[in-house]
């Protein structure tokens, strides 16, 4: 077994460098992807990287599908009227297209197969209403895109995205994915708003109430960056450690995604204290524009080399605990390091065997590249925080910050010592064994990265 040394996990349990790091991404403020404050984040991460003694730090700057936000509006009309235009009772949602749309509300609940189904010509020239919430007894999460496309799809003229979560929080989120814009304007209202409007819906079946969306937003090219750096032997493989630094517009990005480049710094920090030690190239990445379609991660996957890239440990919302739990997208080889670093430190550990198409790591998956998605997980339901006004530094804990640094530079150091082999699969396992409500979202959003 290849142990930590005692001194690097004492550095890491006693270290402010990361909770430093944290605390400045989150006073930057709005990190949406190709804005300003996304570059000034990726640009304090290769300060970081500089002062942590590692080499090659610099920006990768590459093109993307740009979305600014403006004002949004919802205005309820019937037996109840309301105006609603204030931010934490309305707001766009990244991909959407501006446009005026004025039509009956329907509610399609949490927004399952079957409540679409269930809905039926009703949603034909309507607004359609999605909880943000997934139920307890569907077998996997459902994206708002899948969503929304299916409200478009359906015929519907507009989209409203309820949260499920309390404290008028409306979510955000980006609908459009590479099809940008969207077809419809869609909208995020918070609980309370949504809870109105579901019981207005409720209470007037036969003549529902009506509402009108008025978006306003602009869908324009513009650029973004990747934060990159290195340290251990120059190795033509890498094993990459990866995080996004873009951060929805609406909140701080702390736990989504400050966390993570702060833990990627970090861990980058405590291997140059025993670089000697690796065997492997340890290429550090926290990309730009994960949360408007995964584009730094696409960037970076179709620019490498596959055979460069032994494989990848990209960390998302790792910061709300210190209950590890690892996405292994079915590699088995990777699932046993973190296995043994969840044993050698006694913690806390679940694991996914799912291939999901949500994070980062998903860019590398799906060509067969061995890649997990390391978060944690709280009793929160859901998304919780995440996506909202209130994703902020005071929600986090830096003893937590400092355990994942502990075990994520453990299951980093195995790896690029060469003690387990993370074996690469083709691309058609990868396609075959993806599970079928995956792959119908995929199709469903235009994201299906295999030729049929």
């Amino acid at each position: 077994m290849t142990e930590l040394p005692d001194r690097v996990v004492g550095d890491a349990r006693t270290s402010d460098f990361g909770w430093s790091l944290l605390t400045d991404l989150t006073d930057i403020g709005n990190r949406m992807a190709g804005s300003t404050g996304e570059r000034r984040g990726a640009e304090r991460v290769v300060e970081a990287f500089e002062a942590a003694g590692l080499r090659n730090a610099g920006l990768d700057e590459f093109e993307i599908p740009g979305w600014w936000r403006g004002e949004s509006s919802l205005s309820v009309s019937g037996a109840v009227e309301r105006r609603h235009e204030n931010s934490h009772e309305v707001i766009a949602l990244p991909g959407t297209p501006s446009g005026e749309v004025t039509a009956p509300l329907v509610d399609v609940g949490d927004g399952t197969d079957e409540e679409f189904a269930e809905a039926g010509d009703a949603l034909e020239g309507a607004v359609a209403m999605a909880s943000s919430r997934t139920p307890d007894t569907h077998d996997r999460w459902i994206h708002r895109m899948e969503k929304y496309v299916a409200a478009a799809e359906r015929g519907a003229v507009g989209f409203v995205f309820r949260n499920h979560i309390e404290g008028a929080l409306p979510p955000t989120g980006e609908i459009g994915y590479h099809n940008r814009p969207g077809p419809i304007p869609a909208v995020g209202v918070s609980k309370e708003v949504g809870d109105r409007l579901s019981r207005l819906a409720g209470d007037q079946e036969d003549d529902g109430p009506t509402v009108s969306l008025d978006v306003d937003c602009r869908n324009e090219p513009t650029t973004s960056v990747n934060a990159v750096a290195e340290v251990g032997p120059d190795t033509e493989e890498a094993v990459y450690l990866t995080a996004h630094v873009d951060a929805h517009d609406v909140s701080d990005g702390a736990n989504d995604n400050g966390a993570g480049s702060a833990l990627v710094a970090e861990v980058g920090r405590l291997l140059a204290t025993i670089e000697d030690d690796l065997d492997t190239r340890v290429r550090l990445v926290t990309f730009g524009s994960e949360e408007i379609g995964l584009w730094g991660a696409y960037h970076t996957a179709e620019t490498t080399p596959e055979e460069e890239i032994a494989c990848v440990v990209n960390l998302d919302g790792a910061c709300s605990s210190r209950n590890l739990r690892v996405g292994t997208n079915g590699f088995d080889g990777m699932r046993s390091t973190f296995e043994a670093v969840a044993d050698a430190f006694d913690a806390p550990l679940t694991t996914g065997e799912t291939i999901s198409p949500h994070g980062d790591q998903w860019a590398f998956v799906q060509e067969g590249i061995p890649a997990v998605m390391a978060s944690t997980t709280s009793d929160q339901s859901g998304r919780g925080w995440g996506h909202t006004h209130a994703d902020t530094l005071d929600k986090l804990d830096s003893r937590d910050l400092r355990e994942m640094a502990t075990l994520v530079t453990a299951a980093v150091y195995r790896f690029a010592t060469g003690e387990v082999e993370a074996e690469h699969r083709s691309r058609e396992s990868i396609r075959d064994a993806i599970d079928e409500g995956y792959v119908e979202e995929l199709k469903t959003g235009g994201r299906w990265p295999y030729e049929e």
